[in-house]
């Protein structure tokens, strides 16, 4: 169960007891569902019952524990746990949890996640055929096997010593504390992600746009159309003006909040306005100009910091270190992709399962369920940073997981490792998500 999924038991749930006589209230369009913070426990928590309360007139662990008899009789639901003023804590049946989230989040990449990464993902239901494993896909390749920097596939498969992605650590092999601006490396090779949306207006340098596909439909019969992960109706039909000064700053976070806000279903219209007009958003400037530092190190510069934080425009963010976030973030999804291409040369693929027996899985299964509420809460704030932090979460996560994915010596590909395998594709679908939505590039390769 999903936590969209977990989102609709408990509005059923809601339902019922209202429909029953338990509670006069009405039932609300979205309930939140989020890991547990502190003190929580189980695999998600709602506080939908201290949302109720004062509107039941009853106090709200009451209110929980009428919610909580209905939970208990959902398939997949385990037991509910009613902690603090009320909060409901809710125990997923089996690795049920964990399976449904990464199935979700791949098949909302629409399949290109898995095909870019060079491997099969097996759901166990039908999702439309199955992706060819034996080469990567890459839209920057011409028909020769050749990209747009002018290397080819062996070129970019080998490994200067010799070496093959065949072995682990041959493919994105970076040393954390060398001094190397990746601006132009990353340019080149970056893949945009399948669901940024067109920015409002040109900065030349630093606002770009994205132009819709426009190639003609497949003759086959097209498939459900299954939203990214993160995707929801909170700001459906709502039109949010944005209007900002004549400002560096002020524009990318703009342009990063109109993709940021179609992901909740609304509209944001963008207006620059003269000094002394109301603005909807002026964050503090930058000290100097950040065009120097590329496009998207600059465009992270200016988004990653709070709005009512000065930005650094320092070369610190064009580090390969590990005290660089943006360094951390792409070379995390570089090294997602690389693990899917390397499980291809060892001969197995992705299947999501149970990850049980792998305590680092945890905090990576913990950030990719709290996705959807960075960026809920980037579109209503207004804040993209909070979505850039997000993602270093994710990043974190899964470069302290990402030595437990593939075989080691004479080991066997296994279950577990499929399992794996899928968890970390779906942080690298995440990742490149979340950058497309700042603008910002995710190379494969680095």
């Amino acid at each position: 169960m999903t936590p969209v999924e977990l989102s609709r038991t408990v509005l059923r749930a809601v339902r019922r007891a209202v429909d029953d006589g338990e509670l006069s209230v009405a039932v609300p369009a979205r309930a939140v569902v989020t890991p547990p913070g502190p003190g929580g426990r189980g695999d998600y928590a709602t506080n939908i019952a201290l949302q109720l309360a004062r509107p039941a007139g009853r106090p709200a662990r009451q209110v929980a524990e009428i919610l909580r008899s209905h939970l208990r009789d959902t398939a997949g639901v385990a037991d509910v746990e009613i902690t603090g003023p009320g909060f409901l804590n809710i125990h997923l049946e089996g690795s049920g949890a964990t399976a449904s989230l990464v199935r979700e989040i791949l098949q909302g990449a629409g399949g290109d996640a898995s095909g870019r990464q060079g491997i099969i993902l097996r759901t166990g239901i039908n999702s439309g055929p199955a992706v060819d494993s034996s080469r990567d896909i890459d839209s920057n390749r011409d028909e020769n096997g050749t990209d747009a920097g002018g290397s080819t596939d062996a070129d970019r498969d080998t490994d200067p010593d010799g070496g093959t992605e065949a072995d682990p650590e041959a493919d994105v092999d970076v040393d954390l504390g060398a001094d190397v601006d990746l601006g132009a490396d990353l340019d080149r090779d970056a893949n945009p992600a399948p669901h940024a949306n067109p920015a409002p207006h040109a900065n030349p340098t630093l606002v770009t746009a994205t132009t819709p596909d426009t190639a003609p439909a497949p003759a086959t019969a097209p498939r459900p159309t299954i939203p990214p992960y993160g995707h929801a109706p909170t700001l459906q039909g709502r039109v949010i003006p944005l209007r900002v000064p004549y400002e560096v700053r002020a524009e990318v976070v703009a342009d990063s909040l109109v993709r940021i806000i179609a992901t909740q279903g609304g509209r944001a219209e963008v207006d620059h306005v003269r000094p002394g007009e109301r603005v909807d958003l002026r964050p503090v400037p930058p000290p100097e100009d950040p065009a120097p530092l590329g496009p998207d190190a600059a465009r992270w510069a200016l988004l990653y910091p709070a709005p009512h934080d000065r930005p650094r425009i320092t070369a610190d963010h064009l580090l390969q270190r590990e005290s660089n976030p943006l360094f951390r973030v792409r070379y995390a999804h570089a090294r997602a992709r690389a693990l899917g291409r390397n499980a291809v040369r060892l001969g197995f693929d992705a299947v999501p399962g149970d990850l049980a027996d792998v305590t680092a899985a945890d905090p990576l299964v913990r950030a990719l369920a709290e996705y959807p509420n960075a960026l809920t809460q980037a579109a209503a704030h207004r804040a993209p940073d909070r979505l850039a932090r997000h993602l270093v979460a994710v990043a974190d996560a899964l470069l302290a997981f990402q030595h437990t994915v593939l075989p080691l010596g004479d080991e066997k590909p296994s279950a577990a490792h499929r399992a794996r395998l899928a968890l970390a594709a779906a942080a690298g679908t995440v990742l490149a998500g979340g950058l497309s939505l700042l603008g910002i590039s995710a190379p494969d390769y680095l």
